[in-house]
């Protein structure tokens, strides 16, 4: 992974061992500044990885704490829009005390609500990645060249991933 963004040190930290992982995409996607995150969760899903379950969630993600439990999993990383004032395609770790911050909301309960949740009722790690839209306009989505940046950061995460 040589030359790869900081989120691959940051990320293999805290996924490392997991054995059972979900991946939770957030987001409207009929606002391309908010879909980024259940568009990066359905990407990831198509390359297949082994022992990653997906739950697209939407605008409510406090409706998958059910078949989460059941899943049972040993991480959850929650895949959300997320203004972090960096280049639009950019994927990265947001750390707790940041969230309220950075979303770009349209969830009904805050994330931070949720995530505590499913944290105390799986007992499983949970991390936020944000994804930078592009917020120069409501309904823009990610230039040509923002879209191959943001596939290099994707093929990082998913590296991670597969060898966590």
């Amino acid at each position: 992974m040589e030359n790869a963004p900081p989120l691959s040190e940051t990320l293999q930290s805290r996924i490392k061992n997991a054995r059972r992982l979900a991946i939770i995409g957030i987001g409207d996607e009929f606002i391309p500044a908010d879909r980024l995150g259940m568009s990066v969760a359905r990407e990831i899903e198509q390359r297949q990885l082994p022992d990653i379950r997906f739950f697209l969630a939407g605008t409510v993600p406090e409706s998958i704490t059910g078949p989460l439990r059941r899943y049972q999993p040993e991480h959850v990383l929650f895949l959300d829009a997320a203004d972090m004032g960096a280049r639009p395609g950019t994927i990265a770790v947001i750390e707790p005390g940041q969230i309220q911050a950075s979303l770009v909301s349209t969830h009904v309960l805050p994330l931070s609500v949720v995530m505590e949740y499913v944290e105390r009722e799986t007992g499983a790690g949970v991390t936020l990645l944000g994804i930078q839209p592009d917020l120069t306009g409501a309904d823009k989505d990610l230039s040509d060249a923002d879209r191959k940046y943001m596939n290099r950061n994707l093929r990082v995460l998913a590296e991670v991933l597969r060898n966590r």
